[in-house]
C-alpha cells in the first residue's frame, strides 16, 4: 500500500494541510516543523511529486525557460522553437526536464521566474530575452539562483550569458545593403524595450554614420516582432511618402511583413526595393523572392546555454561564463 499524505502527518506529528504546506516551500511554515515534516517524508519514503522531491533531494531535475510572451506569440516566431530545440537537445542528455514559463507582462514574467526557483519547482533558468533597464536579472542575482541570459545584458550584474554580436551583425546587413547602392534605408525595428532591438537598431546607425549618411527618424519604425508589426510600420513609413530603396529589418517576420506591404504597392522586392531580414528563419528561405538575411546560430545558442546552466549548477565550470557566437549574412534574392 502506497503512502499517503497523512501517513507523513502522523508521523509529523501536524495536520495533512500543514505537510501540504512544506512540500510547496510556505514561507509561513517555520522552519522546525518543515524539517520534521522533510524528515518524516524521507522516512516513510514519500515522495508524490516534483516539488516534493525537491524539498527532500534539494534538486528538481528540472529547468525553466522563460520568456515574457504568450505561449501563442512565442511560438509564432521561429526563433523561440529553434531555440527550444538547442536547449532540449543538451537538458535531454543531462535527463533533465523543461518547464517552459511564458507571461504578457514583464511583472508576470518576473513573478513566474521567482516562483519557480523559490519553490525549487526548477533547479535554475535560462531568460530567452533581456530588457532595457531589466527588474528581474538583478533579483536573481542578488539571491544567487543559477540561471543564464540568451542574449546581452546592459546592467552591471556579472551573469553568465551566450549571445551573438548583434550591434556588428546589422552593421554589416546595413553595409551589404550600401555597397549595393542603396543610400535611403528603411529600419524597421522590433520592441525597444528590449536589448535585442536597441543592438540592431544600433548597429544600423553606426553603418549609415560610418559613411556620412544621416539618419532619418521618419524612416525608422518599431513594432511588435510579428508579420503583421512588419506589414503596418512598413506602411507607416511608405505614407510619409519619402523615398527610400532598401529595407533594413531586424527579424525576418518584420521583413516579410515588409515585403507583404511592398508588393501591394506595386513595388518588387529585389528590384524596386532590397529588403534584409534577421535571424534566417526558414520561412525567409522559403518565400518568393528569397530573402536575405543574417544566418544566427540558434539552435546552439539555445544549447551552449543549458551548458553553462548546467555547469553553473553543478559547479562544474566557470561563472559567469560569456560565449558570442559568429553570425553572418546568407545572401538571396530579395537584394
Amino acid at each position: 500500500m502506497s503512502v499517503t499524505i497523512k501517513d507523513v502527518a502522523k508521523l509529523a506529528h501536524v495536520s495533512p494541510s500543514t505537510v501540504s504546506r512544506v512540500i510547496a516551500d510556505h514561507p509561513r511554515i517555520s522552519q522546525a516543523t518543515k524539517e520534521k515534516v522533510r524528515e518524516a517524508m524521507r522516512e516513510l519514503g514519500y515522495y508524490p511529486n516534483a516539488i516534493a522531491r525537491s524539498l527532500v533531494n534539494r534538486t528538481s531535475n528540472s529547468l525553466g525557460v522563460i520568456r515574457s510572451r504568450t505561449t501563442e506569440q512565442t511560438f509564432a516566431n521561429p526563433f523561440f522553437p529553434d531555440v527550444i530545440r538547442g536547449i532540449s537537445s543538451i537538458a535531454n542528455k543531462h535527463r533533465l526536464n523543461l518547464l517552459l514559463s511564458t507571461s504578457n507582462t514583464r511583472e508576470q514574467e518576473e513573478e513566474e521566474c521567482l516562483n519557480l526557483l523559490r519553490q525549487r519547482r526548477v533547479d535554475g533558468v535560462i531568460l530567452l530575452a533581456s530588457h532595457r533597464n531589466d527588474q528581474l536579472i538583478p533579483v536573481l542575482a542578488e539571491e544567487g539562483f543559477p540561471f543564464v541570459l540568451v542574449g546581452r545584458y546592459d546592467g552591471p550584474e556579472e551573469i553568465s550569458w551566450v549571445n551573438n554580436d548583434n550591434v556588428a551583425a546589422a552593421r554589416t546587413a546595413v553595409q551589404y545593403l550600401m555597397d549595393k547602392g542603396h543610400r535611403a534605408i528603411a529600419c524597421l525595428d522590433g520592441n525597444p524595450d528590449y536589448v535585442v532591438s536597441t543592438d540592431r537598431f544600433q548597429g544600423y546607425c553606426d553603418a549609415l554614420t560610418e559613411r556620412g549618411i544621416e539618419i532619418d527618424p521618419n524612416l525608422v519604425e518599431h513594432s511588435d516582432f510579428s508579420v503583421e508589426g512588419g506589414y503596418e510600420a512598413t506602411n507607416r513609413i511608405l505614407e510619409r511618402n519619402i523615398p527610400f530603396t532598401a529595407v533594413f529589418s531586424v527579424d525576418d517576420l518584420l521583413a516579410i511583413g515588409a515585403m507583404q506591404a511592398l508588393h501591394e504597392r506595386g513595388l518588387v522586392v529585389g528590384r524596386d526595393v532590397g529588403v534584409i531580414g534577421f535571424n534566417n528563419t526558414m520561412l525567409g528561405a522559403c518565400i518568393k523572392p528569397a530573402l536575405t538575411s543574417v544566418n544566427v546560430p540558434i539552435y546552439e545558442l539555445g544549447q551552449i546555454a543549458v551548458q553553462m546552466l548546467v555547469a553553473q549548477i553543478y559547479g562544474t565550470g566557470v561563472h559567469p561564463d560569456h560565449q558570442i557566437l559568429p553570425a553572418g549574412l546568407v545572401i538571396r534574392d530579395s537584394c
